[in-house]
């Protein structure tokens, strides 16, 4: 009997998690698509800088704000920290700069254009995230560092891992860069996750980087080793970062 109620349990705990997917699945089903120009800027060549000029933002109309009167000018190649209790509004500001939502008012530019001026095929080509959570296919290594650029060569990719800092450990697996990352990517340590998303990141090649906690899943002994790959990513790019830990941060140009 104590395992049936057991059982019982867990199937009301899935039950339960697969209700509030299904809700989080029809917001996004009905969410209004965002908006094309009919005649696209085009992004300049180079390093770009990026603006918010009085952008707000709410989660729905009749939601608390959660920016108001976001005034920021970064110049190219820097390196902005984001400190914040939880909550705070550091990675709703970040998820604007992809364009994965449209501020209520005022506008996000990137490299002096306002990103509703432009396709977002353009600007998620120009910028790339590295997150907590890696997210990972069920596929090989080598097709997960490609997963941004596609038509990138072997050589592309090997070089991307070895800026990446994981190479070496690539090629220590039993099947180097054709083995696959079963689905819960179990096979794999977080580090090695995580170090997989920093060089697809850098076969992207963006012009703006987003780094949002990225070393907090991460042991102290691999942290080092990721933050001299993101050392390294950072270089010559505009990017943002936000961490808990003070080593992530201490040598950003800017703390907001």
């Amino acid at each position: 009997i104590p395992s049936a109620l057991l059982h019982m349990a867990t199937s009301l705990g899935f039950l339960r998690l697969a209700l509030q997917s299904s809700g989080h699945l029809g917001a996004v089903l009905a969410a209004e698509p965002l908006t094309e120009p009919d005649e696209p800027g085009e992004f300049p060549d180079g390093e770009l800088g990026v603006q918010m000029d009085g952008v707000s933002f709410a989660y729905g109309t009749d939601s608390a704000p959660v920016l108001t009167d976001v005034d920021i000018t970064l110049s190219p190649g820097t390196v902005t920290a984001l400190v914040g209790d939880s909550g705070s509004g550091k990675t709703t500001m970040l998820r604007l700069i992809p364009r994965f939502w449209d501020p209520a008012s005022g506008a996000v530019r990137i490299g002096g254009l306002d990103l509703r001026d432009v396709t977002t095929t353009q600007v998620l080509s120009r910028t790339a995230m590295v997150l907590q959570d890696s997210m990972l296919l069920r596929q090989s290594i080598r097709d997960n560092i490609r997963l941004a650029r596609p038509d990138a060569d072997d050589d592309e990719v090997i070089a991307a891992a070895r800026s990446a800092q994981i190479h070496d450990r690539i090629m220590e697996l039993p099947h180097g860069y054709d083995t696959v990352i079963n689905e819960a990517a179990s096979n794999i340590s977080s580090g090695q996750r995580q170090l997989l998303t920093i060089a697809r990141a850098f076969i992207a090649d963006p012009a703006v980087l987003i780094l949002d906690e990225a070393t907090s899943s991460v042991d102290t002994r691999t942290e080092l080793l990721v933050q001299r790959a993101m050392a390294a990513l950072r270089y010559g790019r505009t990017s943002f970062v936000i961490a808990h830990r003070l080593s992530t941060i201490r040598d950003a140009d800017t703390i907001l």
